[in-house]
């Protein structure tokens, strides 16, 4: 058999031991081949080698504890929970597990010796740890095992699979790709003195005991350096792929007539700012070419993002064109659909909106209208990509929040609208700033423009920093504002990127605060719930029916309630700053004074007091993306899934931009002389790309 590199076309299953039932886990977590499995890398690295006894911990910090069993037993509260109490020589902790197995109650029976890892935190008798991780033994001697887990690599995860899993099949996963080593893609002289892909990952998913572990959560080491130049290289040789391959397509020119666009801005109540009128004839200059446009828009939360796509819609549909307009979630799609609606249908235009939650009858009606180009403008999120949605004349794309969705995504509804070879025009929209030197390259399939001013009328929001253990100050705070008639959002975050684990994290705040807060009306929402389930929330927070709102991430794009004007955010410093900032764009949006407390857990290291105090200053998303780029290292730096940029693996644009002008040169270089070489490097990489690059 004739193995490609990275083992990108073998699924999982081949791996021995991997069922059915597992592999749906593990495609939960986006790994369906062995490429994506050896490319889950680890998120961080625990020595788990030495131990702390239970009167030397502190609130906050991980660490592990040995000890002795002394109570196991299940505990009926608002829901069920598994509480293990431990005892060493110097004191008491307790274990709790909310989500458990029925043997875990007889597994941890008195008398037995338990070593567990985990967070520790304040409880009312002795401290806690919540779901830590164990190993249960008859006698104390036998966890004398700390050199073989010496660097634990933790891995993001999904209910139902556990770290010792994920680290037993990469193990697997690891020995079958160094068994069948490929050949070297990229010429030797841009690569020296950097290991083989092949050594790099065994590095980085098993560190040897001398590895410096520092240097490997840093990228600074020759093995993550390696996969970091691999990575950006392969995505930039596919922009300038992709980007070729669209400006040889042809479109349909749509040039502005004025019918629909003089009386919709005669319409509205206020003037478009400068930055938007610039930006719309960037736009329409693209839409009157035979070329497909290929357009971002980057504006800061707050610029107006939505006016001006309504305006480029304007421009499609003067020219009898339809448009569609993706959202990432179903509040932001409603949310749209209520605006252009408004706009819209007092020009004689229709509107349509599908979502994932419309019953059958009324799916199939919006299919019949689109196709018989009924609809002007379909609005919808996911459920527009499914084979019914076929448009008479598609003529315009929009993509909203464009780091929610991969290029793949957007080219598959691109391809929606081709017929007689005719391609429509795309806009896509982000929030989420950059500075250009990174565009260059996060976007290099695209033309950018951007909205750098703020329309009148918007609150500044007053941001503050503050430890955890003023939290009962905050949570008084919450209940003036709540009891003067503001709402407030209450930010739960994990370090674990796990659904189930964000979930619980809410839930746990949610207890709390309705305990601390018996007159608040206080409502809960994470990724968990069913969309019907969210949308309901969102609704009663919007009508004023909730006054604190406790919400895992899922609020940070496009919740629009500008009575909304305090949101605190636990844990602050596990989250990106451009995260930060979407989230905090969640308040501000009326005219009361606006605030935003986040909260962080003592103690802080030097780079993320500095991180966080860029958020307490600036409120614009530029900035602070341009101050993250510059203060980042000390293992503070930005992960690429908080940042929301692109969907690496490894690179962290942040952190690896002065690596930019290189892989622009090399990208040179192999386009020009080593072409069999690019693909098989964008496929190893990139494999879903492979449609696009081969057309």
């Amino acid at each position: 058999m004739s193995y490609k590199r990275l083992l990108s076309h073998l699924t999982i299953s081949h791996l021995p031991g991997l069922g059915d039932a597992l592999a749906k886990k593990f495609n939960h977590l986006g790994i369906y081949t062995i490429r994506d499995l050896l490319l889950h890398l680890p998120m961080r690295y625990e020595d788990r080698s030495t131990s702390k006894q239970i009167a030397q911990l502190s609130i906050g910090e991980h660490t592990t504890i040995e000890g002795q069993i002394i109570k196991t037993e299940l505990i009926q509260a608002k829901r069920r929970m598994l509480i293990c109490t431990v005892k060493d020589e110097t004191g008491i902790i307790q274990l709790r597990f909310m989500n458990f197995y029925p043997t875990m109650k007889q597994s941890m029976a008195m008398g037995k010796w338990i070593k567990a890892y985990g967070e520790v935190k304040a409880s009312k008798t002795y401290y806690e740890m919540i779901h830590p991780q164990i190993q249960i033994r008859e006698a104390a001697q036998s966890f004398d095992d700390s050199q073989s887990e010496r660097y634990t690599p933790i891995y993001a995860t999904t209910f139902g699979l556990t770290q010792t899993m994920l680290r037993k099949f990469i193990h697997l996963a690891l020995a079958l790709l160094n068994r069948n080593p490929s050949a070297e893609l990229i010429p030797a002289a841009f690569i020296k003195a950097l290991p083989s892909v092949e050594e790099s990952l065994t590095i980085v998913h098993q560190p040897p005991l001398d590895v410096d572990i520092t240097q490997l959560e840093l990228a600074e080491h020759p093995a993550k350096k390696r996969l970091i130049f691999e990575e950006l290289l392969a995505y930039h040789l596919s922009m300038q792929i992709t980007k070729s391959h669209n400006q040889s397509q042809q479109a349909t020119p749509c040039v502005v007539t004025n019918d629909y666009i003089k009386p919709f801005l005669q319409a509205l109540p206020f003037s478009p700012t400068n930055a938007q009128q610039r930006v719309v004839q960037e736009i329409w200059q693209d839409m009157a070419k035979h070329i497909p446009m290929m357009r971002l828009v980057q504006g800061d939360v707050g610029s107006g993002k939505t006016l001006v796509a309504a305006l480029a819609a304007l421009g499609a549909l003067e020219n009898q064109k339809q448009v569609v307009l993706m959202a990432p979630t179903e509040i932001l799609a409603e949310q749209h659909a209520i605006n252009f609606s408004h706009w819209f249908e007092p020009l004689g235009l229709s509107v349509n909106l599908l979502s994932g939650k419309l019953t059958a009858k009324k799916k199939r009606e919006c299919y019949e209208a689109v196709a018989a180009g009924q609809t002007d403008i379909l609005i919808g999120t996911h459920a527009v990509f499914v084979e019914q949605v076929k448009f008479a004349h598609l003529g315009l794309v929009i993509i909203d929040e464009q780091h929610r969705f991969g290029v793949d995504q957007r080219l598959t509804l691109w391809e929606k609208g081709i017929k007689d070879n005719i391609h429509p025009h795309q806009l896509i929209m982000t929030a989420t700033p950059i500075p250009r030197t990174l565009a260059m390259t996060v976007y290099a399939d695209l033309d950018v423009s951007t909205i750098d001013e703020l329309p009148p009328g918007r609150t500044p929001i007053t941001t503050v920093v503050l430890p955890n253990t003023r939290r009962y100050e905050v949570i008084e705070r919450i209940e003036q504002a709540c009891l003067s008639g503001k709402q407030v959002y209450w930010v739960c975050t994990l370090v674990e990127e796990s659904d189930i684990l964000a979930a619980q994290a809410a839930e746990v705040a949610y207890e709390e605060l309705q305990a601390l807060l018996p007159t608040v009306h206080v409502g809960l929402i994470h990724g968990k719930m069913k969309p019907s389930q969210k949308q309901a929330v969102m609704q009663n927070f919007k009508q004023g029916l909730i006054q604190l709102l406790v919400a895992t991430t899922v609020i940070e794009v496009g919740v629009d309630v500008p009575n909304a004007s305090l949101m605190v955010i636990e844990n602050a410093e596990r989250l990106g700053l451009s995260q930060l900032h979407q989230l905090r764009g969640r308040v501000g949006r009326g005219s009361e004074a606006s605030h935003c407390v986040l909260m962080y857990q003592t103690p802080l290291s030097k780079v993320t007091k500095a991180r966080l105090n860029v958020m307490r200053d600036s409120n614009d998303g530029f900035v602070i993306a341009q101050k993250d780029l510059e203060i980042r290292g000390g293992g503070e730096i930005l992960g690429t899934r908080q940042v929301g940029i692109a969907d690496f693996k490894v690179v962290d644009l942040m952190r690896d931009q002065h690596l930019i002008r290189l892989i622009q040169s090399v990208s040179i270089d192999m386009l020009a002389n080593h072409p069999a070489s690019v693909i098989s490097l964008v496929n190893s990489w990139l494999p879903a790309k492979t449609k696009y690059i081969n057309a």
